[in-house]
């Protein structure tokens, strides 16, 4: 049985607060800003509270976006098991779950998500 969703979010909370838990990913976008803007950038994830129904609708604090240096910044934690081979059952189990947390401007993840989606529905010839 799954465990709660508080304990899921205690997690994603420790990943995107004090990168502890997991692992980060950032674009390339995010690293040509530089590694001073990076320093505040980590800052204001740590202190980002601004979770909605919109972006949030289970209460995990998985996926958020914020305003910084004039453009929309994303951040998305994802599950899988340890190997990284599958999905993960049970995400509030940090003995079995490896957290990755990717930080990407907005257009990059709505670039990503399009593209996904328009592969998926493309036909073959």
């Amino acid at each position: 049985m799954q465990r709660s969703t508080s304990a899921i979010r205690e997690l994603n909370d420790e990943l995107r607060q004090h990168l502890l838990g997991g692992d980060t990913v950032i674009s390339d976008k995010i690293a040509a800003l530089g590694p001073k803007a990076l320093t505040r950038l980590t800052e204001c994830l740590a202190k980002f509270d601004q979770f909605c129904p919109f972006t949030d609708p289970k209460h995990k604090h998985a996926f958020g976006a914020l305003p910084f240096d004039g453009s929309l910044v994303v951040f998305r934690i994802d599950y899988s098991n340890l190997t990284r081979t599958g999905s993960q059952p049970d995400p509030a189990d940090p003995d079995s779950t490896q957290r990755v947390m990717t930080i990407m401007l907005a257009d990059e993840y709505i670039r990503s998500t399009f593209v996904g989606l328009r592969s998926k529905s493309t036909p073959t010839m």
